[in-house]
């Protein structure tokens, strides 16, 4: 079937799901498959359990006169190929977003700050891969106004397979660090990587990037691309400007933008590493005309519930959540903030940065090296990679062992910083301090 002819039955069934378990009424199921099932397996349950439609890329799996079921050559392709054509007929602006550390929050703010004047989807969680990205275009509807993209990777080549779906028209690198090492070989590799979107945008028309420009590596690839900068330097290139105030525990700061006034912000995270964050959706908001006044008003009521930079105050303590993720670069930026945070009985709970290949032992070293010269009143460390590493602090193989002696020991008023790599499940923690 041609991507024009299933585009006329999406717009009329305007729903898309890969799940069997999850098949809303009308919907059209995609049989995807992966390394340990194969969706076409699904596609007659799909349909019983409301689905419309079924995508199928096995014949063998279609039923003779049951057009529900609509065979292509391949269904993640097909899947892509939709979104893109869906993009297309839309059209409306997309920001792509991508980076090592930060994305996911810089996204949430300026989809905050951009909501208010503008109808804008943005990227719901995580969903920023070959799957998510589809699914999230194909959830535009005619009355968005904006879309923000969020795009991630762990393999060279990633960035471009997005950004050739989403066909971005704005962009953003948060930043570029040390993670997925495994995947892309080198921090070089990182930057190559995310530099697919910078790649992108030169061949777009009227095409604008967002840049941090106290970040020298991104500096290094833009080229020539029109930017709209941002950062902590008042200069005549940048157009948002901004400062730290104090971390006590809760980021507060300041900004302005080229010749204005200074804003004030209290907000609701946690760290100074949010600073860039916070620029970079000012910096987009002002630019597509959002007043200073609304700037303010949507950096000051996010509030995140996603275990990236949060707070969150226990009967017993008051945890720093960051457990989603963890690399060096984020690692080292969670421990010094921290540091430096102004308040008192500072408690570290870390567990293991994961894929990072031949360098895993010399950066968990770099981890154990930073905590021996800080005077944090106590460490945990969970994982086996911090076990590979000699020191003198606390240390679990397993999170489970961590929360048995959490419920022996029962730790009360500290300030607890919680973060390691979504593998290590950090997250089964929380409820036990």
């Amino acid at each position: 079937m041609e991507i024009k002819d299933l585009y006329q039955i999406f717009l009329a069934h305007p729903v898309v799901t890969t799940d069997s378990r999850e098949c809303p009424e009308g919907s059209i199921f995609f049989a995807l498959k992966g390394d340990s099932f194969d969706g076409n397996k699904f596609a007659l349950k799909a349909l019983e359990a409301g689905c419309a439609y079924a995508v199928v890329d096995e014949a063998e799996y279609v039923v003779e006169g049951d057009e529900r079921l609509i065979l292509v050559d391949d269904c993640l392709k097909t899947l892509q190929l939709l979104a893109n054509y869906h993009r297309r007929r839309l059209g409306i602006p997309i920001i792509g977003i991508t980076g090592t550390n930060g994305k996911t929050t810089t996204k949430e703010l300026i989809s905050t700050v951009l909501n208010q004047k503008y109808n804008v989807w943005y990227t719901q969680g995580n969903f920023n891969n070959h799957i998510g990205v589809p699914k999230t275009l194909l959830c535009l509807k005619p009355e968005h106004e904006m879309a923000v993209v969020e795009m991630g990777a762990s393999h060279p080549g990633e960035i471009d397979t997005l950004v050739h779906i989403a066909e971005p028209d704005y962009g953003i690198i948060t930043n570029v660090g040390k993670a997925h090492l495994e995947g892309f070989g080198s921090f070089e590799g990182v930057i190559h990587t995310k530099g697919e979107l910078y790649d992108f945008l030169r061949s777009r028309l009227n095409s604008k990037v967002f840049l941090c420009a106290d970040n020298p590596y991104l500096k290094a690839i833009i080229g020539k691309l029109p930017v709209v900068k941002y950062g902590t330097w008042e200069s005549d290139d940048n157009a948002v400007v901004g400062e730290v105030i104090e971390c006590a525990p809760y980021l507060t700061f300041r900004w302005k933008k080229k010749a204005g006034d200074w804003h004030r912000v209290e907000t609701h995270l946690i760290g100074s590493y949010n600073l860039d964050n916070m620029l970079a959706a000012a910096a987009i908001g002002l630019y597509f005309g959002v007043t200073p006044e609304q700037v303010d008003k949507a950096l000051k009521g996010y509030i995140p519930q996603n275990n990236r930079s949060q707070l969150e105050v226990t009967p017993h303590n008051h945890l720093i959540i960051d457990a989603y993720n963890a690399n060096p670069t984020s690692m080292m930026a969670a421990l010094k903030n921290f540091r430096e945070m102004k308040v008192e009985h500072k408690f570290v709970l870390l567990g293991d940065m994961r894929e990072l290949g031949e360098s895993s032992m010399d950066e968990h070293q770099k981890v154990v090296d930073y905590l021996q010269n800080s005077n944090f009143e106590q460490v945990w460390l969970i994982g086996s990679e911090f076990g590979k590493i000699k020191h003198d602090f606390r240390h679990f193989m397993q999170v489970e062992d961590a929360i048995a002696a959490l419920d022996a020991e029962k730790p009360e008023g500290y300030y607890i910083l919680v973060k390691g790599s979504n593998s290590i499940h950090l997250s089964k923690v929380l409820g036990h301090i």
